[in-house]
């Protein structure tokens, strides 16, 4: 079914004509969206359009209480296309329905919401830093999809939201980095009186996301609120959102905001999309990767893979299909040979590779504990320490200027390999190109952790605080330490651990942009230079190596110029969203499966994938 067009022919009218008294906790009993258990009074849906199902793009919202009966909902849900997340709420009887079609469909294990705006007061303290408006252009909604990928979400056709967005129906609202100008956040709002002439007045809030790498807090609370008093100032009486039932975080957060449980229930049916919400973990152990190995993990159980997790602690899966059993510790697999994986994992070998080819890279020698060292030192002023054996920037100390710090990064390297390297300090952005099938799928540059003043926070507690997002963020993965190396940034900055900084004011914490350790990493592929896709797919057949992240230093993504610092034989492909590297990586793993069609791609303009003519 298609999406209902603006009102234009005054309904909108007639349901404000309709009692504006305002809703309460204790008129479930007498409620379309709150009753399920009983039948739909013909007085309260007289005038309420049937059958209504609102195109999303990722998906339709079916409303339950719009269908006379079981048999006409059931057709609609089988609709669903290949790669899309339908979902039916306000179902009627929903145990009933989902009997109907067992092998099909299932109740959703969410809780349903609902802010009941005559309660909602206005905010005395915004957020610093982020403006929540109106998507403005084609543009915000490709920012829209980049951050549903990030989110884990199901994509869709930029056109399609645009197209929503000019309508009445759909309000979609985006956050704004008042500083750098980057969208990082967005939420979905659906107006039922204009969907479905909705005698309760009702609104629901869909697709809460915030973009994992901000730094900004509050973006979640300025959002949901911002479009609950969009609702208010239209005189609609109430706004439900669904959240899966152990999403604590996000229960935690509507509640504060004054959402109360109602009893309405969703139906969706039994697709790979949802397969986590309706069945068992389909391999012991998933449950316990990291996010690295259960991006792989997931997306060959959407294409029929079968996957053993043989150590869920160090990412180690047995994946199988038609007869084809390969092995992989997230994205190093056995493809990848002992004599290509020590090509990456010695640092000065793989120097030596490169440099030999014609490729790139700073000045460098082997630590000796000698005057040649004191002289490298001062040829260049100020250098890069760093293991000769090594992985998640540990032992690394960049901005070595003096002997006593040179003698005591050596030291710190001794600790993780006996072999150290000196190279000089390259003045740059860092880029990671991650390079598959000798083919170059993400591209990112990675900041240094960075924390934002309040006016009223320390420079320890907005690290901290910064630490706990990131870690959120990254399923534990990220957190910046309050060590030795963050507190000589702080120092080198002028300020102290116990300073306040002022309001507004961005402050690096680590000299390394490695993720490990609080880094962020934003997508830059489809303005990577084509100089530089060209070196790192030549790197990597200079490696020969199937899978690799190739770390330069650029000035910028858009030129021509760089050095290569190093090379990863195991890249974490969760840090590159929207970009396909799970897909990418499956691909080459078992070329003979095909991954989920797409709503959205990057640089491709939102094109539908229901019009590719490869769908069949």
């Amino acid at each position: 079914m298609e999406q209902r067009p603006p009102d234009r022919d005054g309904r909108r009218a007639r349901s404000l004509r309709r009692s504006g008294q305002a809703a309460s906790n204790d008129s479930y009993d007498r409620s379309l969206s709150t009753s399920p258990w009983q039948g739909q009074p013909p007085h309260r849906t007289a005038e309420v359009t049937p059958d209504v199902a609102l195109e999303c793009g990722w998906g339709r919202l079916l409303f339950g209480q719009t269908f006379v009966d079981h048999d006409r909902l059931l057709a609609e849900v089988g609709r669903e296309e290949p790669g899309r997340r339908d979902i039916c709420m306000y179902v009627r009887e929903p145990h009933v329905l989902v009997s109907k079609a067992p092998q099909e469909l299932f109740i959703d294990p969410s809780h349903t919401y609902r802010l009941w705006l005559h309660t909602l007061r206005a905010e005395r303290t915004p957020p610093r830093g982020v403006v929540v408006r109106k998507m403005a252009s084609e543009a915000d909604a490709d920012a829209v999809n980049r951050i549903y990928t990030e989110a884990g979400m199901v994509t869709a056709p930029t056109s399609t939201l645009w197209q929503n967005q000019l309508t009445q129906t759909f309000t979609y609202l985006v956050a704004e980095d008042t500083d750098s100008g980057e969208v990082i956040g967005t939420v979905t709002g659906v107006d039922h009186t204009y969907a479905f002439d909705d005698p309760e007045r009702g609104t629901s809030l869909w697709c809460l996301a915030v973009d994992p790498q901000t730094t900004r807090p509050g973006v979640g609370r300025a959002l949901v609120r911002t479009l609950a008093e969009r609702y208010q100032g239209r005189n609609r009486a109430y706004l439900d959102l669904s959240v899966v039932h152990d999403n604590v975080p996000a229960i935690t957060l509507y509640e504060k905001l004054g959402f109360v449980r109602v009893p309405v229930f969703a139906v969706k049916r039994k697709n790979p999309i949802n397969e986590r919400l309706f069945a068992a973990e389909p391999a012991e152990g998933i449950g316990d990767l990291n996010p690295y190995a259960r991006l792989i993990a997931d997306e060959a159980l959407r294409r029929g893979i079968t996957v053993q997790v043989v150590d869920a602690e160090s990412g180690l899966l047995k994946l199988a299909h038609g007869g084809r059993t390969v092995h992989c510790r997230e994205s190093l697999s056995e493809l990848t040979n002992a004599v290509a994986l020590a090509r990456c994992d010695d640092k000065r070998l793989t120097r030596r590779l490169l440099a030999d080819a014609g490729l790139r890279v700073p000045a460098g020698r082997v630590a000796s504990h000698g005057g040649e060292d004191l002289a490298f030192l001062a040829d260049h002023a100020e250098v890069v320490v760093k293991p000769a054996r090594g992985e998640q920037g540990q032992g690394i100390t960049v901005g070595v200027r003096t002997e006593e710090e040179l003698i005591n990064a050596v030291a710190l390297a001794e600790r993780f390999c006996p072999d150290v390297v000196l190279e000089e300090c390259v003045a740059g952005d860092d880029l990671r190109i991650v390079v598959i099938d000798h083919r170059v799928v993400a591209a990112a540059v990675r900041l240094p952790a960075t924390i934002t003043g309040t006016g009223e926070h320390t420079i320890a507690e907005l690290i901290a605080a910064t630490s706990r997002r990131r870690a959120a963020a990254t399923g534990g993965e990220s957190t910046i330490p309050l060590d030795d190396a963050t507190t000589r940034t702080v120092e080198d900055a002028g300020y102290d651990l116990d300073d306040v900084l002022e309001p507004g004011v961005d402050l690096a914490v680590r000299r390394t942009a490695n993720l490990h350790t609080g880094g962020t990493i934003h997508d830059v592929t489809e303005t990577l230079h084509p100089e530089l896709a060209r070196a790192a797919v030549r790197a990597s057949e200079v490696l020969d190596i199937p899978v690799v992240g190739l770390d330069l230093l650029v000035p910028d993504h858009t030129g021509a110029d760089h050095v290569f610092i190093e090379a990863n034989e195991r890249p974490g492909l969760a840090n590159h969203e929207p970009q396909p590297t799970a897909e990418r990586f499956v691909d080459l793993l078992f070329p003979s499966t095909r991954a989920l069609p797409r709503g959205w791609q990057p640089g491709t303009g939102g094109a539908d994938h229901r019009t590719d003519p490869a769908q069949g």
